[in-house]
Order: C-alpha cells, then sequence, then structure tokens
C-alpha cells in the first residue's frame, strides 16, 4: 500500500531476472482442489478453462495478508481451471510503469491509490475493464467508487477491491463511562469533550506522525478530514486536483482547527510529552497511552485496529464495551452528511484474454469481497458484503459506514495529488506547521510545490 495506508509495496514476477529483486509469489495449487471437491454454484459463469491457463497478478500485498488473498480465489481456481498467481514486491508503484512500457508487466495490477492509476492509464497502459466487469461495478458499488477507476476521458478500466476507513477517534470505553462523557455528534461537540477532559485533569489526546522518512502523514490525515467535513466534498475535489490552490481559505480553517488541539500545550500530548513530541512519536505507538489513561483520544484509521498492545503485550480487547474502541471524527455540525476519507485498492489489466476477464470479473464480484472479508482482517465497499463477516466489531461498523448511501467517501487527498505535494512537501509542512511554523507559512510553500502544467 501507499505508506498513508501501510501497505507494503510489490513488483511482478516478469522482472525479477532484470531487477534482482527479491519477490514473494503465491500461486493457487489447483492440484490441491478440484471441482470435485467443491461446491462450484457460484462461479458458473466465469467458465471453465482446459490446460490451467495462467493469469498473473502484481500488487502490494504480502505475508499473511497475501496469503489470504491466494486463499480468497481457491475455490474459483478449483472450479475455472485458471492458475492465479499472485507476486509482490516492495518496489511496485516505482516501478509498475516501467515494467508496463517494457512489456513485462501482469496480466493484472492491484493498484494501490488513485493516483498511480491516473498516471497507468493516462500513459495507455491499462486495457478498458471487461463489460462484465463494469456490469458489476454499477451494481455493487457506488458511483464515486467508480470514479475512483476511471480516466480523465471517460473510459472506465479499473474495479475497486478492498477499502479502509480514515478518521476514527480512539477511546476508552471504561474512561468514558466512569467520567459520563459522550460520543460527541459534532466538532464542536468533540472540542468541548476534549476542554471537559482537560478540565478533569488528563490529557485529552496523544498524536505521532513520526514514520521514518514518510514522518508526517498522520498530521495530512487531520488535515484532509477537516477540509472534507468543514468545507465539503465540492471544494475537497477541487483541493486535491488544484482547481483552488493549496493555500485556499477553506485549508487554512482546516489546519487552524486541528492546530487547537494539536498545537495547543494544554491538549497534546498525553503520556508523551509536549507539542514537539508528535514529531518524534512514531505513529504505532502513539495511540498507546489511551489504555494506561494517559491521554482520553487518538486520530487514527480503522487499521490502527491491530497495533494496540499493552505494555506487557498482553492483548487489548477492542470492543464497545473493551479496553478501547473507536468511533468516527463527526461532521462539522450535528445531523450534517456523515463524510469519510480512506483508502483502497483498484483493480486494473495490462492484458486481454477470456481468463484474464474471468478474473477480473470474479475480484469485482460481490463473491469474491464475502470469501475475502471472512478470511479476517480487511473489508470492502461493495454493497453485496456481508457486514457481519467482518472479523472484528470496528470492521464491521466501517462495512456499514461504507455501505450507507448517505455516506461521502472520499480517497486519502495526498494520495491523490502530485508526489511532489502528496508524498513530500504536505508531509514535510505537517512537521514545519508542529515545529512552530505559522499556518499561512506552511500553505503558502506547499502550494509553491505544485508542479507547474
Amino acid at each position: 500500500m501507499s505508506v498513508k495506508q501501510r501497505r507494503r509495496l510489490i513488483v511482478p514476477v516478469a522482472a525479477a531476472a532484470v531487477m534482482g529483486l527479491a519477490l514473494t509469489g503465491c500461486t493457487g495449487d489447483i492440484a490441491a482442489q478440484t471441482a470435485e471437491d467443491t461446491d462450484c454454484s457460484a462461479y458458473t459463469d466465469y467458465g471453465t478453462f482446459e490446460g490451467n491457463p495462467e493469469v498473473t497478478i502484481g500488487g502490494t500485498i504480502q505475508d499473511d495478508e497475501a496469503d489470504r488473498l491466494v486463499s480468497s480465489w481457491a475455490d474459483f481456481q478449483a472450479c475455472t481451471g485458471i492458475a492465479v498467481n499472485y507476486t509482490g514486491t516492495k518496489e511496485f508503484e516505482a516501478q509498475i510503469a516501467v515494467l508496463a512500457e517494457g512489456g513485462s508487466a501482469p496480466d493484472i495490477g492491484i493498484i494501490p491509490q488513485p493516483g498511480l492509476f491516473n498516471k497507468l492509464a493516462d500513459a495507455g497502459f491499462l486495457k478498458p475493464a471487461p463489460e462484465a466487469v463494469e456490469a458489476n461495478v454499477d451494481k455493487w458499488w457506488s458511483t464515486d467508487w467508480k470514479g475512483y477507476g476511471t480516466a480523465s476521458d471517460g473510459t472506465f478500466y479499473a474495479a475497486p477491491l478492498m477499502a479502509s476507513i480514515k478518521g476514527y477517534v480512539w477511546y476508552s470505553p471504561a474512561m468514558f463511562e466512569e467520567k459520563g462523557y459522550e460520543i460527541p455528534t459534532s466538532l464542536d461537540e468533540m472540542m468541548d469533550l476534549t476542554a471537559q477532559i482537560a478540565a478533569d485533569g488528563t490529557v485529552p489526546w496523544c498524536a505521532g506522525v513520526g514514520s521514518g522518512d514518510a514522518t508526517g502523514w498522520p498530521g495530512t490525515d487531520w488535515i484532509e478530514d477537516y477540509v472534507l467535513r468543514q468545507a465539503g466534498a465540492e471544494t475537497y475535489d477541487k483541493w486535491v486536483t488544484h482547481e483552488i490552490p493549496f493555500n485556499d481559505p477553506a485549508i487554512v480553517t482546516a489546519f487552524n482547527s486541528v492546530g487547537d488541539i494539536l498545537k495547543n500545550p494544554d491538549y497534546v500530548n498525553g503520556g508523551l510529552g509536549d507539542v514537539s513530541s508528535i514529531i518524534s512519536t512514531e505513529f504505532g505507538d502513539a495511540g498507546l497511552p489511551v489504555l494506561d489513561g494517559s491521554c482520553a483520544l487518538h486520530h487514527q484509521a480503522s487499521f490502527y485496529e491491530g497495533f494496540w498492545k499493552n505494555a506487557d503485550e498482553s492483548a487489548v480487547t477492542v470492543a464497545p464495551d473493551g479496553d478501547v474502541y473507536a468511533f468516527l471524527l463527526p461532521p462539522a455540525e450535528s445531523g450534517g452528511e456523515q463524510a469519510v476519507t480512506g483508502g483502497g485498492e483498484l483493480v486494473g489489466a495490462f492484458a486481454e484474454s477470456d481468463e484474464i476477464t474471468a478474473v477480473l470479473s470474479y475480484l469485482s464480484s460481490d463473491t469474491w469481497a464475502n470469501n475475502r472479508v471472512e478470511l479476517g482482517g480487511v473489508i470492502s465497499a461493495n454493497t453485496g458484503l456481508d457486514a457481519s463477516l467482518a472479523s472484528s466489531d470496528i470492521l464491521k461498523q466501517s462495512v456499514e459506514i461504507l455501505q450507507d448511501p448517505n455516506t461521502v467517501f472520499r480517497f486519502d487527498g495526498s494520495d491523490l495529488m502530485p508526489g511532489a505535494v502528496g508524498t513530500d512537501s504536505f508531509w514535510k509542512g505537517i512537521v514545519s506547521w508542529l515545529s512552530g511554523d505559522d499556518t499561512q507559512k506552511v500553505v503558502d510553500t506547499i502550494e509553491s510545490s505544485w508542479p507547474k502544467s
């Protein structure tokens, strides 16, 4: 995944000899599972193929997550006879365009963010999505999600796959019950809650934006959440495409609102230090003071569920009545539209064949979404997904949010911006802002870094 989505990056097998990179390959074993062993009623529309034709997939998923991905098409392989070979490397995003230009790309790419998708589509490397794939997306996905796989010329190339939600606020249910705190329904209520927690003698928030060369990205998530909630989806879309400048007043307002928390020494950084400690605190450790009551609130995405651990490494229960749980950052006003930022993958093809069409069709179906989510650890915005199959309470909640027709979803803003901004000046700007630079100076500097067309 992109750094902000905490994905591990990958490269296709065809380039192994040329690039000398260590690869992780996963191939389903058709011999181990046959159609006779499998209920194939859900797979008849994909056809059957003689000779076990191979379809190669490259992406950004490795380790246990890759194992679960491969398991998600085991029945499909057995019933269709297609051998699906998934291969990954940490250089996928950096190398896939080079591989495509040289004719060495995999048949299918799991593309981790829209910016890379647009680059590949605009360069002519991707094949238009087959009719069956577009029909699936029209049936099972919102128009917003379809739009992320549609190029600037209106051609639809790539179906969505998995998803994640950002903008969760993690808290201790026990502390909330003891103190009588209630989940806020607006940003003003959240600030009132913050002030009340401080008045009760607890530092309200703990935060950390440390992430090696990517230090700063958790702070960009804060800004994106506030732009979407305060200024609305239309302004958010104009911001990420530079139809309005980065230093537009709406963006300044978002920075200043986030600064009311992150730059207020009375509100941060519980159990970790002062405002400056936000920069040096690794994002993976930043929420842990919630567990011992050193702070009350922590802003981070749904994936943070896997980061919770006690000091003695004992298990932490993530549940409404557990050690820790989360609510979604509220809208600007009570009763306002539910707007969320998040991430996800897009599945596009670099080649065409009947077996590739079958694999693409399966991956865009409700059948695949349910098979994969049932294996644990991920969710999808596919509306045919049974939310009860999600492996935790927080993931079930995330599925319900994504499937709600009233939810306004937008991809992570910095993943939509040019790399010179989204993965460079924006990250660096967060660091300088938390170091004491004023908002206007920071947004002016980021604006000046936007590539000239």
